[in-house]
């Protein structure tokens, strides 16, 4: 990646040049506060929607893990879930950010959307009728990867129309806050409902909660969008966005954190089941240990969403504290004290995350931001294929406590090496 960053694009056209607030109208100086972007109404049904969709997602992303866990013992098993819900964003993420720069991104959700409805509800029939079984759980989460690599570009692509240039990176840092802060509702729920209701009637609610989220893309009023730019047909465009990474040296730093840390140092729902059954006696904790990480994720995104313009600086300080969370999580000797360091742990990466999605924005062309959400999703999600399964393994043949840690000195790695590269 560094020889790659210190490259320049190789192509006979130059590197499109990113839109600045100076360029976007005077919009820049009155959009001010942490919850800015949420003065746009289109901002506010869409954020809203997404929240109690995304708590359904977390519902049924907790109940697969207890019900993988409980269906074998093994954190490999929950890794290889895992691997098989995320590898589609590896193959296909950015192409689908491709589609989604050429086509209207609310048409592409309201299908994706439908499509992630008829998984959930799926599952949760095959659940309650006793017909589940682990080869059932990976073929469904495999076609789930499949449609959310084609959601995730056009999703996150469509904050783009909702707020003007200047409230971008406020925007993106709201939408990590619903998307990681949403953990705190929806795995609580699971770790409430799942003893009396079971998993099968988790995912049938995942199901339902896709209404919000199709009602949210319906209800946005179209006179108050912003006018997307739409990648002409024909050409590159999968070469041209890898080609304007590598010329850019603020991207090319933040991808190659995404990467590495992404693959090693966020797989903690792989490692939480079997840590809270194996090291601290209870099972039922898993749901309440994803909540409190949620808790610190919501305020992650918030501290990040002050920020007029995020810093790599930033980025890279909350890959440190990341980092020193796993390795505390790793070895702390009660559930107490593990409910203590979930909360940095959260912090840290939600202010990761949205730190990533902010600097792709700031420094994206206008007809290359679907691209550049997708490599984003790549880099974060597509090395979950990956780094699930190892981490599972080192769970169950290796070292419980070195699953967790191994990941945080990646971190600490990844900023020694930052560190020297930007001397």
């Amino acid at each position: 990646m560094t020889d790659a960053a210190a490259s320049t694009p190789t192509t006979d056209a130059a590197a499109p040049t990113p839109v600045t607030d100076a360029e976007s109208g005077s919009d820049a100086a009155s959009a001010t506060g942490m919850f800015r972007s949420l003065a746009n109404f289109n901002a506010r049904l869409y954020f809203a929607a997404l929240l109690l969709s995304t708590i359904g997602s977390w519902l049924q992303l907790t109940a697969t893990s207890y019900l993988v866990y409980r269906l074998t013992g093994k954190a490999s098993d929950l890794g290889y879930n895992v691997a098989f819900q995320f590898l589609p964003m590896l193959l296909l993420g950015t192409w689908a950010g491709s589609f989604a720069d050429r086509y209207d991104r609310r048409t592409i959700m309201l299908c994706t959307q439908i499509l992630l409805a008829v998984q959930a509800l799926v599952l949760g029939v095959l659940d309650l009728t006793g017909n589940v079984s682990l080869p059932v759980v990976w073929g469904l989460s495999l076609f789930l990867g499949v449609v959310g690599a084609i959601d995730n570009p056009a999703r996150r692509g469509l904050i783009t129309e909702l707020v003007p240039v200047s409230q971008l990176s406020n925007a993106m840092s709201m939408n990590t806050m619903v998307m990681t802060g949403s953990r705190v509702f929806g795995a609580a729920l699971a770790a409430v409902l799942v003893g009396p209701l079971g998993t099968g009637w988790l995912f049938v609610l995942n199901g339902i909660s896709y209404a919000a989220m199709i009602y949210g893309i319906v209800g946005l009023r179209h006179s108050e969008m912003v006018p997307a730019v739409k990648r002409p047909a024909g050409g590159s465009p999968v070469r041209d966005v890898f080609r304007y990474v590598r010329s850019n040296r603020r991207l090319s730093s933040m991808f190659f954190v995404y990467v590495v840390v992404s693959t090693f140092a966020f797989n903690y729902s792989v490692v939480f089941p079997k840590l809270a059954d194996v090291n601290w006696g209870s099972d039922d904790a898993f749901g309440w240990l994803m909540t409190v990480t949620g808790v610190g994720s919501i305020v992650g995104a918030l501290v990040t969403a002050r920020f007029p313009r995020v810093s790599l600086r930033w980025l890279v300080i909350n890959v440190a504290v990341l980092g020193a969370s796993n390795i505390a999580m790793a070895f702390v000797p009660t559930l107490l004290w593990a409910f203590v360091m979930c909360l940095p742990l959260g912090f840290g990466g939600a202010a990761m995350i949205a730190s990533g999605n902010a600097i792709s924005q700031q420094e994206s062309p206008p007809d290359m931001r679907g691209r550049l959400l997708a490599l984003t999703a790549v880099a974060f999600l597509g090395s979950t294929p990956i780094g699930g399964p190892i981490t599972g393994l080192i769970a169950d043949y290796v070292s419980l406590e070195w699953s967790m840690a191994y990941g945080g000195v990646s971190c600490f790695a990844c900023v020694a090496l930052l560190a020297w590269w930007w001397r």
